[in-house]
């Protein structure tokens, strides 16, 4: 059952964006909070959301994203423990991308959880961050400066005093630097998030849309920046074009994973710097797919509210 959706994308007066230029931006604190917003101009579409359940066989290669089957109930995890979740549910996470992708290395190196009520309410994971609120806004998590910034990141030597779980936790000493270098210098890696819902109850209210990435024009993108107290993350937004394929999994359950590619360096978008779309290497795997939380207008207005867990993953091939 197809469905409609209104999604907030970039003014059509905003200014295409490859590289940061100090025009779109926020500053983030510590807890993942918003304090300061500037050049953020949505313009509301509304457009056709398809049923991919019916519609199509989606695969990270061809449209950056794919629901895969993967009960989870055995292993009684407790999603607002930030230490259970490094410790147990990391690996699997790893582990399921690692096979879906075809790739010889993966790790899991960040998560957030995701609920309307859980932001209106202030709720904390334990010994993590708070609950954020639901991403009504196209985008995509990474950039042609910022992906391969969070794989150098990702790579820092450890230092004496970390333990464990910092290394966890800070993604610190996850990929070996000679990967690491190998990969700058023509390698090929990726980051796909593996985002899921962690509640008994199917998602209903605030679904995940998800735009086939071979549908996305460098000219739709705007970069969006992201200052944190010690660096500065990148986002793309996007600026509406009527090309975009959107694409959601009704009523997705815990039994369920999708996995979101956010970036691919082997993909023609990133491959060319932004001077061709994925669409001119049909034979190449797409870059990433932009996403969106939307309002689904069938749903019942005492339906459960959304509780998603999202894992982003660098994947090494």
């Amino acid at each position: 059952m197809n469905s409609k959706g209104v999604f907030n994308y970039m003014s059509a007066d905003s200014q295409s964006s490859l590289y940061r230029n100090g025009k779109v931006l926020t500053r983030r604190n510590l807890e993942g909070t918003d304090s300061e917003w500037v050049g953020v101009n949505y313009q509301k579409y509304e457009v056709t959301v398809n049923d991919a359940r019916e519609g199509v066989s989606a695969t990270l290669g061809q449209h950056g994203f794919q629901l895969l089957q993967n009960d989870i109930e055995r292993l009684n995890i407790d999603f607002f423990d930030n230490d259970a979740v490094l410790n147990n549910y990391y690996p699997l996470c790893a582990d399921l991308v690692k096979e879906a992708a075809g790739a010889r290395a993966v790790y899991a190196f960040d998560h957030n959880i995701r609920s309307a009520a859980g932001k209106k309410s202030k709720k904390m994971i334990t010994g993590g961050q708070q609950v954020q609120g639901p991403a009504h806004a196209v985008h995509g998590d990474y950039t042609l400066t910022s992906a391969p910034d969070r794989l150098k990141q990702l790579a820092r030597p450890p230092g004496k005093n970390d333990t464990i779980k910092s290394l966890i936790e800070e993604g610190a000493s996850l990929l070996p630097p000679a990967d690491v270098e190998q990969i700058l210098n023509g390698g090929r890696f990726g980051i796909i998030n593996l985002w899921r819902s962690i509640v008994p109850e199917p998602v209903e209210v605030n679904p995940l849309a998800l735009c086939d990435a071979s549908k996305v024009d460098p000219a739709d993108l705007v970069v969006f920046e992201i200052h944190y107290a010690d660096r500065v993350g990148e986002n793309y937004f996007a600026k509406y074009n009527p090309n975009h394929d959107w694409w959601f999994y009704p009523k997705m359950d815990r039994s369920e994973a999708l996995l979101i590619k956010q970036w691919d360096s082997e993909g023609g978008l990133a491959r060319t710097r932004g001077e061709q779309p994925d669409s001119a290497f049909p034979d190449s795997p797409s870059t990433f797919s932009f996403h969106s939380a939307f309002k689904e207008p069938s749903t019942p207005d005492d339906a459960p509210d959304r509780w998603s867990m999202e894992v982003r993953c660098i994947v090494l091939f």
